[in-house]
C-alpha cells in the first residue's frame, strides 16, 4: 500500500526488455532485494540494490499497461517506498496497480501553479469524482474538475519541485490510479444503484399462487428482476428481466451475482422477422432452441452514447443495447452483426402450455407485463460452482430483495 507521497525523484540509468535500473541514492539506502517499490506509481519489486542504484524487473504486462516501457536513460521517475505499519498517511491510499494510462491534453498556467487536463479511458473517468483523490505517475493529487471525456488537477509549486510532474506537456502519457477509498465509494454507489434497479417492488422471497404470479408480473413490468424456479426440466433457478426494460445495470447484476449463462428468450416471430436463424446441431438435452448469437451495430447506438461502444459486444452496455434492440419492434435484420455475444433462444410457439422451461417463462412474463416478448434469463450458480437449489435460491432472493416464483404457478396462472 502506498500514499502517493513521493520520497525521491530518481533517474533512469538503463532500460531493457526485462528490467529498469534507476539512480536513487536515498531510496536505495532504505531498501534491500525483494522489497517493494513504486516507480511512477507502479508497484514493483527490487531485484538488485547497489549503493546508489536499484534494479527492478519489468514484465511485458507492466510495459504494456503503464508508461514505464517508454522511459529512456536520464528520464526522471517518481519513487515511493511502501507504507509501514504505524506510519502517518500523508497522501491518500493506492496499491500501485495502475488503472489506466491517460494523455495530457492541455497545461494552463494558473500562477503560482498550473492546471493539467488529462484524458483517461472512459472506464477510468467513471471511477473518478471531483474533489476526490487520484495518483498521477504515483503522485497524490486532488481531482479539480471533470468535464466530458477529461479531468483536471492543479499542481502547486511544491508538487512541481518535488516530483516529475513539472515536466508534463501536451501529448505526454501518465499512469493513473484512483484512490482506494474513492474506488470503494464508487463501487458501493454502483451496487446500491443496481440493487435499487433490480428490486423496485417491496416483495422478496417465495410468492405463490395467482397473487404471487401477479406480483412477479408487476415486478417485470416495473423493470425489476424475478427469480423463477424450475424443479422439473432443469432443477435450476433463473433470474429473468424484460428486454424492453433492460439496462447495463441489469447485466452487471446477472453477470456478477447470478453467474450463469445469460441468454435472451424471444418469441418465434421476433427471430423470424429479424432473420436470426438456429445454430446448427442436435442441441442440448433439454431441447433448448439456441439461435445465432448477435451484437448490435454501432449506427444503432444513440450519438450521445457512442463513447460507451467498444465494438466487442461484451460490455454490459453493449449487451444491454443488443437486447433492447431485439425487443424493439422497429429493429431490422441489418441492425445486428453475427455471430456475436448475445444468445437468443426461441420460445416454443405454444408457450408454457407446450414447454415448461425458463425460455417460455421469460416470454410469458414479458407478454403478461404488456411488454415485447423478449427478455433475458440467467441461471443462478452457487459460489462453489453448483447450480443453486431451493434453499440457496430463497436465501439469495431475500438477499437481493427479489420475488421467487415456481414455474408451476406460472403455468397455472399466466
Amino acid at each position: 500500500m502506498y500514499t502517493g507521497h513521493i520520497s525521491e525523484v530518481g533517474h533512469v540509468a538503463a532500460l531493457d526488455a526485462l528490467s529498469l535500473e534507476v539512480i536513487a541514492p536515498a531510496t536505495a539506502a532504505r531498501l534491500s532485494a525483494g522489497d517493494p517499490i513504486a516507480v511512477h506509481g507502479v508497484n514493483l519489486v527490487v531485484a538488485e540494490r547497489g549503493d546508489e542504484r536499484l534494479r527492478v524487473h519489468l514484465s511485458e504486462e507492466t510495459r504494456h499497461r503503464s508508461t514505464l516501457g517508454g522511459l529512456a536513460p536520464g528520464d526522471g521517475v517518481n519513487l515511493e517506498t511502501p507504507l509501514r505499519h504505524g506510519a502517518p498517511v500523508e497522501g491518500h491510499l493506492v496499491q500501485g496497480n495502475v488503472s489506466a494510462v491517460g494523455k495530457v491534453l492541455r497545461v494552463d498556467d494558473e500562477s503560482p501553479g498550473r492546471r493539467v487536463w488529462i484524458r483517461p479511458p472512459r472506464r477510468t473517468l467513471d471511477e473518478l469524482r471531483a474533489k476526490g483523490s487520484v495518483a498521477l505517475d504515483g503522485v497524490s493529487l486532488t481531482v479539480a474538475e471533470i468535464s466530458r471525456d477529461r479531468f483536471s488537477v492543479v499542481l502547486v509549486p511544491t508538487t512541481c519541485a518535488r516530483t516529475t510532474l513539472d515536466t508534463l506537456t501536451p501529448g505526454r502519457r501518465v499512469n493513473i490510479e484512483p484512490d482506494v477509498v474513492t474506488r470503494v465509494a464508487v463501487d458501493a454507489q454502483a451496487r446500491a444503484a443496481v440493487s435499487k434497479l433490480v428490486s423496485p417492488r417491496p416483495w422478496s422471497g417465495w410468492v405463490h399462487g395467482a397473487a404471487g404470479v401477479s406480483k412477479a408480473v408487476e415486478q417485470i413490468a416495473a423493470g425489476g428482476a424475478v427469480v423463477v424456479w424450475d424443479p422439473h426440466r432443469e432443477g435450476e433457478g433463473d433470474v429473468i428481466v424484460a428486454g424492453e426494460r433492460i439496462t447495463p445495470e441489469h447485466f452487471v447484476f446477472v453477470l456478477t451475482q447470478a453467474c450463469g449463462h445469460t441468454t435472451v428468450p424471444c418469441a418465434p416471430e421476433v427471430l423470424e422477422r429479424l432473420e436470426i436463424g438456429p445454430i446448427p446441431g442436435r442441441g442440448d438435452a433439454k431441447g433448448t432452441a439456441m439461435h445465432c448469437p448477435v451484437d448490435i451495430v454501432e449506427r444503432c447506438i444513440p450519438e450521445s452514447e457512442r463513447h460507451r461502444f467498444t465494438g466487442t459486444g461484451v460490455s454490459a452496455f453493449e449487451r444491454a443495447a443488443t437486447v433492447a434492440r431485439l425487443a424493439d419492434s422497429r429493429s431490422a435484420p441489418d441492425d445486428f452483426a453475427a455471430p456475436g455475444h448475445v444468445f437468443p433462444l426461441r420460445a416454443h410457439p405454444g408457450g408454457l402450455a407446450e414447454r415448461q422451461g425458463h425460455t417460455e417463462a421469460t416470454v410469458a412474463l414479458c407478454r403478461a407485463a404488456g411488454l415485447a416478448p423478449v427478455g433475458i434469463c440467467c441461471e443462478i450458480m452457487a459460489r462453489d460452482g453448483r447450480m443453486a437449489g431451493t434453499a440457496e435460491l430463497e436465501r439469495l432472493a431475500l438477499e437481493w430483495e427479489l420475488p421467487l416464483v415456481g414455474i408451476d404457478d406460472l403455468v397455472r396462472h399466466l
